[in-house]
């Protein structure tokens, strides 16, 4: 079973530095409270009270194993917890149906996966389109040539994924995550493959969309270079 090893937050902007960054309501956007996720009998995540506060930054690091995806797949709603209960913008996840937290998933979560899940057969800008369509949203053309200009990528609009460089998929990855402008952005180990140069030009993307968006950033890591880019942190023990 695992436990929170260690767990620093930032509750709010009353206590954030008036030039804070990060400043923003006091309301958390994600709520945990009593959550348990059990696979074949054990419980791989049990986590009491968690809260992460609108327009905040907040790392998840622990060992392999430990939980940290887990816990993102029950923000996102793509995992039902064993028990307890998970708020992600005042709406209750357990309580809607699967078609309802589809599309809030879609409209309000945006998600950096550790493998990207970019479709192969359609060309960079129509993985963006896709990503609007799916949750019920307009095509809008603007939208997505200012996202992939505001990450570097204008230029491959037309290309097909395998084309790509891997930081260039990552960014179009990063792309699809913030093209419906979500509350909460969740990246899965963004930077566990790259070297220091890379891993710190991935975390300057991630922050800065989540600053553009005012969206709430949540790393799930157990690269401990990290740790030190986040004020507010929950750390994961493996089994024991």
């Amino acid at each position: 079973m695992n436990t929170i090893a260690e767990r620093t937050t930032d509750r709010g902007a009353a206590e954030a530095p008036a030039d804070d960054p990060q400043a923003a309501s006091s309301n958390p956007i994600i709520r945990l409270a009593g959550v348990r996720q059990d696979f074949g009998g054990h419980a791989v995540l049990d986590l009491p009270e968690w809260e992460v506060w609108s327009g905040r930054h907040c790392l998840v690091l622990g060992p392999s194993g430990c939980g940290k995806t887990t816990l993102l797949n029950l923000v996102a709603g793509l995992l039902q917890p064993t028990a307890g209960g998970i708020f992600v913008a005042g709406r209750d996840m357990a309580a809607m149906k699967q078609d309802d937290r589809d599309v809030f998933r879609g409209r309000h979560v945006g998600i950096v996966f550790q493998t990207l899940h970019l479709v192969g057969a359609l060309s960079v800008a129509d993985n963006l389109h896709l990503a609007r369509y799916l949750p019920g949203l307009p095509r809008d053309e603007a939208r997505v040539g200012q996202v992939l200009d505001s990450l570097g990528l204008a230029d491959k609009a037309g290309a097909r994924p395998r084309t790509l460089s891997q930081g260039e998929a990552q960014r179009v990855a990063i792309a699809r995550a913030v093209i419906n402008r979500p509350t909460v952005i969740l990246a899965d180990e963004p930077t566990s493959a790259l070297d220091d140069a890379n891993a710190g030009r991935v975390l300057d993307l991630l922050v800065d969309q989540a600053a553009q968006h005012a969206a709430t950033l949540v790393v799930a890591t157990h690269d401990r270079r990290n740790r030190n880019r986040f004020a507010a942190r929950l750390e994961l023990k493996g089994a024991p």
